[in-house]
């Protein structure tokens, strides 16, 4: 029983695997719509670039108003319009622009967290345009507890002797 069950799942996916092969890997003017969409998307993809996907700040005081800009170019031949930014918490805010940006021209993702929570955060910011894919933006940091501030460089004791 085993034999046969085993059987006729071998050849069941051997009918699907057979039927689900291109039938025109032999014709040189047949396109793969999957390669020529990756292309498109590429090509889009570029009209946007960012200095940076990721900032990293640590030491950050307590309570103060601690701004995250990512700037991008529009290296593309159509205005970008950022549509929509997301970021992943309610514990961050992001401003975008909100008129389209030209050709050649720049802009920025202000984005604020909110530095009266203590410790490590790792954020991300999720922005969706005309051009493509969305982006993620991430910031990363450590908040100081509050009345803390960064502690200086420690220095080396003195080997001197008392006299």
């Amino acid at each position: 029983m085993k034999i046969l069950f085993s059987s006729l799942l071998l050849f069941i996916g051997s009918v699907s695997f057979v039927s689900a092969q291109d039938h025109n890997h032999n014709d040189p003017n047949h396109k793969h719509p999957e390669a020529t969409k990756e292309k498109a998307v590429k090509k889009k993809k570029d009209a946007i670039t960012f200095k940076t996907l990721t900032i990293e700040r640590n030491d950050i005081p307590y309570g103060s108003d601690e701004t995250f800009s990512f700037e991008f170019k529009n290296t593309g031949k159509e205005p970008i319009i950022v549509s929509n930014v997301q970021t992943s918490c309610g514990c961050t805010k992001a401003k975008s622009p909100e008129a389209p940006v030209a050709p050649k021209k720049s802009a920025e993702i202000a984005v604020k967290y909110d530095t009266k929570r203590v410790g490590g955060f790792t954020k991300t910011i999720t922005v969706t345009t005309n051009v493509g894919e969305p982006i993620v933006l991430t910031i990363k940091g450590t908040v100081l507890p509050e009345n803390k501030t960064a502690e200086p460089a420690k220095q080396a004791p003195s080997t001197k002797s008392a006299e």
